[in-house]
C-alpha cells in the first residue's frame, strides 16, 4: 500500500509542478529554466541564490512563487546597517517584567533575502546559520524555524562597490546558484504589454505546506542506481585540480574544485528532476540537467581562466 501511495504521490508531484508553472506564468514571462530550478530547490528542501542584473524580475519571481504556495512569506531587504537581531528577533521586557522573545522576519516558510551581498558578514552569518541548522539562537535559547524553511536570496553581479561578497564556504550552503539572463525580444514585448496595462493577474494557491513536506520526503525515497551515483561522484571529483580524475582543462583553469556536498546535491537534484518529468528514478541525463546550477558556485576559476574569459559553464559542460 505504501508503494502504491508513493507512486500516486510521484504522479501528483508531476501534475502539481505543471499547475504551479501555469500559475507563475500568469505573472512571469519566460524564464522557464529559472522557474524549474527554483521550484526544484523547494521540492528538495534546498536554498537558492538568484543572480542577475537589475530589472530581470528576480524579486517578482520569488514573490509570485510564494503566492502560488500556501506558505508564509517574508521579504528582508538587506542593507549595510542591518544587524543579526533585525532578522532573527530579540528579547524584550514585557509588562509582567518577564523577558519575551519577539520573532524576526526569518520566522517564515519562505524568506526572500534581497541583495544578500549588501549586508555585513555578521548578518550574513546569522542567516546562513539559520539555513544550515533550521533554528536560531537568541539570548542562549534555541528557537526552531518553521518547516519547511527556504531562503531564496538575490544578488546583482554589477555595482559591487560597498558590498560584502559571500565567501565560497558560505556560498556552499546554497543548493542552486541560478543565473537570470535577459529576455528575448518577443518575451520583452510580452513583459511590456502585461505590465503597462490596467489588468492585474491573480495567482491561485496550488500547493500547501503538508503536501510540500510529503513531496520532500518522497524525493528522499526515490531509488537511484549505483551507476548514476558513481557518475555524480565522478563528475564532482573531476573538478578537483591535480587529482587523478582531473582533465587537462580543469588543471589549467581551476584553482579549487567542488566538495562532497556537491555530490549529495547532484543526486537529490536528479531525484527531484526525474519526478518533475514523470520518471520514477533518475538517470545520467537528470544529473547533467542539474549540474550547472549546483557546481557553478562550488568551483573556483584561477587568474588564467578569468583573463581568457573561460566561463564556468563551459568548464562544467566539458566534464560531461
Amino acid at each position: 500500500m505504501e508503494v502504491q501511495n508513493d507512486v500516486s504521490a510521484a504522479k501528483a508531484l508531476t501534475e502539481i509542478h505543471h499547475r504551479l508553472k501555469s500559475e507563475i506564468a500568469k505573472v512571469i514571462v519566460g524564464q522557464n529554466d529559472v522557474i524549474d530550478q527554483v521550484l526544484l530547490s523547494l521540492y528538495c528542501n534546498g536554498h537558492s541564490l538568484l543572480v542577475g542584473v537589475p530589472g530581470l524580475a528576480k524579486t517578482l519571481l520569488i514573490k509570485t512563487i510564494s503566492e502560488a504556495l500556501d506558505l508564509s512569506f517574508n521579504r528582508i531587504q538587506f542593507t549595510p546597517d542591518l544587524m543579526p537581531s533585525d532578522i532573527i528577533g530579540s528579547e524584550i521586557l514585557d509588562e509582567h517584567r518577564q523577558f519575551r522573545f519577539i520573532k524576526g522576519p526569518l520566522f517564515a516558510h519562505i524568506v526572500l533575502a534581497d541583495e544578500i551581498n549588501r549586508t555585513p558578514p555578521k548578518t550574513q552569518a546569522a542567516l546562513l546559520e539559520a539555513m544550515q541548522e533550521k533554528n536560531v539562537t537568541a539570548a542562549g535559547q534555541v528557537h526552531a524555524l518553521p518547516r519547511p524553511f527556504f531562503v531564496l536570496a538575490t544578488q546583482n553581479p554589477i555595482e559591487q562597490e560597498g558590498t560584502y561578497p559571500l565567501p565560497e564556504a558560505q556560498l556552499d550552503r546554497f543548493m542552486f546558484h541560478i543565473v537570470l539572463d535577459y529576455p528575448s525580444f518577443a518575451e520583452e514585448v510580452d513583459v511590456v504589454k502585461s505590465t503597462t496595462g490596467s489588468e492585474t493577474k491573480k495567482v491561485e494557491k496550488t500547493l500547501d505546506e503538508a503536501s510540500l513536506i510529503r513531496f520532500q520526503e518522497l524525493i528522499r525515497k526515490v531509488p537511484v542506481s549505483d551507476n548514476v551515483v558513481e557518475y555524480a561522484v565522478r563528475l564532482v571529483s573531476k573538478t578537483r585540480p591535480n587529482t587523478p580524475g582531473a582533465t587537462h582543462l580543469i588543471n589549467e583553469f581551476l584553482a579549487y574544485g567542488a566538495g562532497p556536498r556537491a555530490s549529495q546535491y547532484l543526486i537529490m537534484g536528479a531525484k527531484g528532476h526525474a519526478l518533475m518529468h514523470g520518471k520514477f528514478s533518475p538517470d545520467i541525463e537528470d544529473v547533467q540537467a542539474v549540474a550547472e546550477p549546483i557546481l557553478r558556485h562550488r568551483i573556483v576559476r584561477n587568474y588564467k581562466a578569468e583573463a581568457e574569459g573561460m566561463a564556468v559553464e563551459t568548464i562544467i559542460r566539458s566534464l560531461f
